[in-house]
């Protein structure tokens, strides 16, 4: 057994990182709300959006609407959605088993890049042969810095454009949905093309919409609206996620510290009862060598 000295540095060292994470869950308690009232008020209006926007692209011609064509898969561009920090539990961990789970089976024999949004992600893949960067974009880490939708806009344009050039032929959007503090669930999203929205029973699209004040200004306008409006909910149900996750996370931790901590003093009360004992006994053998 450790003596008394180690036991108590060891108490000391695990009541210090117990105050750093329950300090870091309260932190992100705060966060979580604030971060949960944007994603919870955005995804109503943004999944609505998206049920027009794949009614509207059933009804609309390939030619009108370049954003609804099917090609041959031949190049994917993934973004991968993850946080700058970790300390979240696995979190970031199953972004990047995600996208390595699609390159390595459903994106083998295409031309596949990763456009990672965040540092964790970014780190995993920045010195993989599918890591794209381009200039324009800035690092992985600026995002979530500045977390706002003219930001989201950046990104999302930025594939509409090169999906528009032809330079890829399908865009994935890997992120974790919030669902509570507790549960994330990771997503694969179709960016682009657009999918469109299906009549559940007859399996053909639905709706049939009536123009105004033309279809030109519904394509300039409503359509990319939409997918960038569709990426940024992704980057809010993943900014939710990641507070939600880092309180579960530092919840465990810091109750896992309690029990160290409690069975650490358990260990350090024996162990100076122990000694406290054979101090008796060493006087007591004293006394009795001396009065014999």
């Amino acid at each position: 057994m450790a003596n008394l000295k180690e036991i108590k540095n060891r108490i000391t060292s695990i009541s210090s990182t117990m105050q750093i994470t329950s300090a870091m869950k309260m932190v992100s308690a705060a966060k979580l709300r604030k971060a949960q009232d944007a994603i919870t008020q955005l995804r109503p209006y943004a999944q609505k959006l998206q049920e027009i926007l794949g009614n509207v692209s059933g009804t609309l011609d390939l030619s009108e609407n370049i954003f609804a064509e099917e090609r041959t898969v031949k190049k994917v561009l993934i973004i991968p959605i993850s946080s700058n920090r970790g300390l979240c539990g696995g979190f970031n961990n199953n972004i990047t088993k995600r996208v390595n789970w699609l390159l390595k089976n459903e994106y083998t024999n295409v031309e596949v890049s990763v456009l990672s949004v965040g540092k964790k992600v970014n780190d995993a893949f920045k010195n993989s042969t599918f890591n794209f960067r381009p200039e324009e974009l800035g690092s992985a880490e600026d995002m979530f810095n500045d977390l706002t939708f003219e930001r989201a806009s950046e990104h999302a344009e930025f594939a509409m454009n090169a999906f528009r050039k032809g330079e890829f032929d399908k865009v994935i959007v890997v992120y974790n949905q919030f669902k509570n503090a507790a549960v994330q669930e990771v997503i694969t999203e179709q960016l682009l093309p657009i999918l469109p929205q299906e009549n559940e029973t007859e399996k053909t699209p639905a709706g049939d919409y009536l123009f105004e004040p033309s279809k030109e200004e519904i394509i300039v306008d409503l359509i990319p609206k939409a997918l960038k409006l569709q990426f940024f909910k992704a980057l809010l149900d993943s900014n939710a996620s990641e507070h939600g996750a880092r309180m579960t996370a530092m919840h465990k931790a810091t109750d896992n510290a309690g029990d160290l901590k409690r069975g650490l003093t358990l260990d350090y009360n024996k162990a100076r009862q122990a000694a406290i004992t054979n101090e008796i006994l060493e006087i007591v053998g004293g006394a009795e060598a001396l009065n014999g």
